[in-house]
């Protein structure tokens, strides 16, 4: 029989050798009084792999000695959710507790597979905990969404890694046999990008690939890895650097550059749904106005990927990260409306809205004033007059600066020139 990893080795058994998620399992933590109140809503785990959430459902059940099924979003469908929560069922005859069911990955489930869920959470057959990589307002439906709390999962800290470390030198059967000599953690901690699983797992490599003592300073981590890379890389913290440089690469106007990120982006397994997302992004962020049809092609390359999957999707995926890389740039928008929200956060006269734009819907509001003397655009030449339309005090305030070094947004500010003179600059 193979070994245990390391990482399953130490796995928590409690809440008190759980590290990390300190606003969650802290001593005044939900998920404490959960355990101490027996009372367990559905809920779903949000977080980037290897901090605990597989770790942190189990806690729960074992903690509340409750049937605990298990359910992988990769490998189960429909069927397999249905035979779940027969079982779950007529369990529940026989006790008044409802069994938790974990979805692993439960973003990779579609719409259908979700709905199967639907029932048996709302009747308290189950109680469903998610474990989820991706925004859950984004992966799963609205009225399963209503039904579970949201946790999130935050990586852990180089402290938190170090007590890791520490523990796991002190406590593993395995490495007590031999001496661990801690000289440096640098490269160890940046390896593992706050992903206790992956810190576990280097240390795994490093014991592999060393007789005797073990050393752990910066040269050895990366030398292990690097003769190991495909341990670790798939989804380690190369995810990252990866992302982003496929992101600065599409900002950057480098298609081939751009292609190239999301070919290693695909062949190491990331979720095209999660680059999708990040298109439609990119399209707001760093396109916009430059070219509008560009928010166009990424929403609808973002339905399409959700419809038709890999591997075909990877030919729509292609398509808009060059449509996207060749466009002009431009990201007046998203400066636009963050000079408005710091504006509007750091402003504490909660300026008035000037009577005219006021809604009068009673009289005395009338009376008052509300709504006289706004001029409705449609009742003049070209649907345009001058007004006031900021409360007095920012009058002339500009948010909005065009970028006229491309053609769209000079189109945009001679508009603007035209209809409002020098009222917002040149």
């Amino acid at each position: 029989m193979a070994q245990q990893p390391l990482a399953e080795r130490l796995r928590p058994q409690s809440l008190d050798e759980y590290i990390g998620q300190s606003h969650l399992v802290g001593e005044n933590g939900v998920f404490r009084k959960f355990i101490a109140s027996g009372s367990v809503p559905s809920f779903i785990l949000w977080g980037p792999p290897g901090v605990g959430k597989t770790t942190l459902a189990k806690i729960v059940a074992n903690a509340l000695d409750r049937p605990f099924y298990t359910l992988s979003a990769v490998t189960s469908g429909v069927k397999d959710v249905r035979e779940v929560i027969e079982k779950a069922k007529n369990q529940h005859l026989f006790s008044a507790r409802s069994a938790f069911l974990f979805i692993d990955e439960i973003h990779r489930f579609n719409k259908s597979q979700q709905d199967s869920l639907l029932g048996a959470v709302e009747q308290g057959i189950v109680t469903l905990i998610g474990a989820t990589t991706e925004n859950p307002s984004f992966e799963v439906i609205s009225p399963l969404l209503s039904r579970c709390q949201v946790y999130v999962l935050k990586p852990m800290d180089d402290g938190e890694l170090n007590t890791l470390l520490h523990r796991a030198i002190a406590q593993d059967e395995e490495l007590r046999l031999r001496h661990v000599d801690i000289r440096q953690t640098e490269a160890l901690f940046r390896f593992s990008g706050g992903d206790a699983r992956k810190l576990l797992n280097i240390l795994d490599i490093v014991a592999g690939a060393t007789t005797g003592d073990i050393i752990i300073d910066d040269d050895h981590i990366t030398e292990c890895l690097q003769q190991n890379i495909a341990l670790y890389d798939k989804q380690g913290e190369q995810h990252y650097d990866v992302i982003s440089a496929f992101i600065k690469s599409v900002r950057g106007s480098d298609p081939n550059a751009a292609i190239y990120y999301l070919a290693r982006m695909l062949a190491g397994g990331e979720e095209p749904r999660f680059i999708a997302r990040r298109l439609v992004i990119l399209a707001s962020e760093d396109i916009g106005l430059a070219n509008p049809n560009a928010l166009l092609l990424a929403n609808a390359c973002f339905d399409t990927v959700h419809k038709i999957g890999m591997p075909e999707a990877r030919i729509t995926l292609a398509e808009t990260t060059i449509y996207l890389a060749t466009s002009p740039k431009s990201n007046t928008a998203y400066m636009a409306i963050n000079r408005a929200l710091q504006h509007v956060e750091h402003d504490t006269t909660n300026q008035p809205v000037p009577l005219h734009l006021r809604n009068a819907p009673t009289k005395l509001m009338d009376k008052l004033g509300y709504g006289a003397d706004y001029k409705y655009a449609h009742d003049y030449d070209g649907g345009f007059v001058k007004q006031e339309f900021m409360p007095e005090a920012l009058a002339g305030t500009r948010f909005y600066i065009p970028n006229e070094q491309n053609a769209q947004e000079a189109k945009i500010a001679e508009r603007i020139r035209t209809l409002w003179g020098d009222k917002y600059g040149k």
